[in-house]
C-alpha cells in the first residue's frame, strides 16, 4: 500500500511533469522570446536619444503590449487563481450598504400653545389625558373641556356644582369614547363623551378626593386622598370589586401595564407599590397583598410610566425632595437603575417608537427633558412653561406629548418624531381655546 504523501507527490509530478532545473515549454512564449532575441533587441540598441515625451509614448505602448516582461525562461506554470476566492467572490452575497440612520430634529420650541385658565395648580391630581380617539381631556376648575386634536374644535363635557368640584382627575376608557371623572367630593362620574351624557356616579367607596384613575378593560381603578385603591367593575350594579390597601398617605399615581396583570402605585408617603391583579381583597383584610414594597424614593411619588418594549420594566419619578427617575424590574423587584434629574419630577412619558423616556419637570427650569434608554444620555430639553409641568398625555400616534402646567398654557410637542405619511405642518396661527365658551375668558 502506498501512504498518502506519496501519492499526493506522484500525483504533483504528473500534473506538472516540470523539474526545477528544466524550463517548462507549455509555459513559455516563444514568439516574445524570439522577438526579444532578434528585432526587439537590436531595434533598442539603435534607437537614438529622443524626446522625454516620446520616451513615455514608449513606456506605455510597451505596458499595454505586454513588452515588460525580462524571464524569457518559465520553469513553473503560472500558479491557477485561487478556487477558494472566486467562490467567495461568485456566490457571496452582495454587501449591503449600510443604512445611516437619518436624524431626529427636535424643536425646542412648543409646536402649539393653548390658554388653560382656572387649572388647580396640585401636583397630586391628574388632570390631562388624551383618548384613543384623538381627543383631549382637561379640567379646568369645576369644568372638564374636549379639544379634538383632528379639527381643532372644542367643546364642554360637565360642569359640576361647587360642593362637588374642583374635579380631580380625568381619564378615558380603552374605547375611546367614555371617560371617567373623579372629584374632590370622593365621587367618580362615567361620562358618555360622543352624546354628552352622564351614565353613572360611582360612590361609597372613597371617604375623599379621588386624584388618580386607571383602567384596566372594564375594571376602573381609583386612588384617593383616603388611602385606598379600589376596582370598580362598571358593568355592575355593585361596582366595588376589590380594595388594595399599602398606602399611608394619598394615593397620587396608578398605572396599569400593558397586559393588565399588574398595578403601580405612588403615594405622597414616598412609596412605590407593585400589585397583582388578583390580589384585590373584597374588604382589605389581607395585610399583605403586594408584590412588591419598594422604598427607595425620599418624596411623593406620582409619575409613572411602563415600558411599551418590556413588560416587567416599570420608570418612576420622585418629588422636590427626591428628584430622581427609578427603574423597576417588577419581577423580581429590583432596582435597575436611578438618575438625578436635578428637580421635581411630575410626570413621565416613553416613547414607543424609540428606546427613550420624556419627563416633566419642576422647581425649577419647568422644563420637560428627554433621555436616551438605558445610557440615560439626556438628549433634548424642552422649555416654554413658566410654572411646575402638572402632567403629560400623549396622542394615539405615539408622536405628540401635550403637557399643562401652572402657568396655565397646554402646550403640544413634537417631541418623538412625525409620521412618515404626514407632510411637515404649516404654521397656524395660535387661537386661544374655548374662545367660543364667555365664562371662562
Amino acid at each position: 500500500m502506498m501512504d498518502g504523501r506519496n501519492r499526493k507527490s506522484q500525483k504533483l509530478n504528473s500534473v506538472e511533469n516540470l523539474d526545477r532545473f528544466i524550463p517548462n515549454r507549455s509555459a513559455m512564449d516563444f514568439d516574445f522570446a524570439h522577438y526579444m532575441l532578434t528585432g526587439g533587441k537590436v531595434e533598442k540598441e539603435n534607437v537614438g536619444p529622443c524626446s522625454p515625451s516620446k520616451q513615455v509614448y514608449r513606456k506605455h505602448l510597451a505596458e499595454a503590449l505586454n513588452m515588460n516582461r525580462s524571464r524569457i525562461l518559465a520553469f513553473r506554470n503560472k500558479a491557477p487563481p485561487s478556487e477558494e476566492k472566486y467562490i467567495q467572490e461568485s456566490f457571496s452575497p452582495a454587501r449591503k450598504t449600510k443604512s445611516v440612520k437619518k436624524i431626529r430634529r427636535i424643536s425646542q420650541f412648543a409646536e402649539r400653545t393653548l390658554d388653560a385658565p382656572d387649572i388647580v395648580d396640585d401636583f397630586y391630581l391628574n388632570l390631562l389625558d388624551w383618548g384613543c380617539n384623538n381627543v383631549v381631556a382637561i379640567a379646568l376648575g369645576n369644568t372638564v373641556y374636549l379639544w379634538d386634536a383632528s379639527d381643532g374644535s372644542i367643546s364642554e363635557l360637565l360642569t359640576a356644582e361647587d360642593s362637588i368640584g374642583p374635579v380631580t382627575s380625568v381619564r378615558w376608557a380603552p374605547d375611546g369614547r367614555h371617560i371617567a371623572v373623579g372629584f374632590s367630593n370622593s365621587h367618580v362620574q362615567l361620562w358618555d363623551s360622543s352624546t354628552t351624557r352622564l351614565l353613572r356616579t360611582l360612590q361609597g367607596g372613597h371617604r375623599l378626593r379621588v386624584s388618580s384613575l386607571d383602567w384596566n378593560e372594564h375594571i376602573l381603578t381609583t386612588g384617593g386622598m383616603d388611602c385606598m385603591i379600589i376596582n370598580n367593575d362598571v358593568r355592575i350594579r355593585s361596582h366595588n370589586v376589590g380594595v388594595y390597601r399599602g398606602h399611608g398617605q394619598e394615593v397620587c399615581g396608578l398605572k396599569w401595564s400593558l397586559s393588565g396583570r399588574q398595578l403601580a402605585s405612588g403615594g405622597n408617603d414616598n412609596l412605590l407599590y407593585i400589585w397583582s391583579n388578583s390580589m384585590a381583597s373584597l374588604n382589605g383584610s389581607n395585610s399583605n397583598q403586594w408584590l412588591h414594597r419598594l422604598e427607595e424614593h425620599s418624596a411623593a411619588v406620582k409619575a409613572l410610566a411602563w415600558c411599551p418594549f418590556q413588560s416587567n420594566l416599570l420608570a418612576s419619578g420622585g418629588g422636590v425632595g427626591d428628584q430622581c427617575i427609578k427603574f423597576w424590574n417588577t419581577t423580581t423587584g429590583a432596582r435597575l437603575n436611578s438618575v438625578d434629574t436635578g428637580s421635581q419630577v411630575c410626570s413621565l412619558l416613553w416613547n414607543t417608537h424609540e428606546r427613550e423616556l420624556l419627563s416633566a419637570h419642576g422647581f425649577s427650569d419647568h422644563q420637560l427633558t428627554l433621555w436616551k434608554y438605558p445610557s440615560l444620555v439626556k438628549i433634548a430639553e424642552l422649555h416654554g412653561h413658566t410654572s411646575r409641568v402638572l402632567s403629560m398625555a400623549q396622542s394615539p400616534d405615539g408622536f405628540t406629548v401635550a403637557s399643562v402646567a401652572g402657568d396655565e398654557t397646554l402646550r403640544f410637542w413634537n417631541v418623538f418624531g412625525t409620521p412618515r405619511s404626514q407632510e411637515k405642518p404649516r404654521t397656524e396661527k395660535k387661537q386661544e381655546p374655548f374662545a367660543n365658551i364667555p365664562r371662562i375668558r
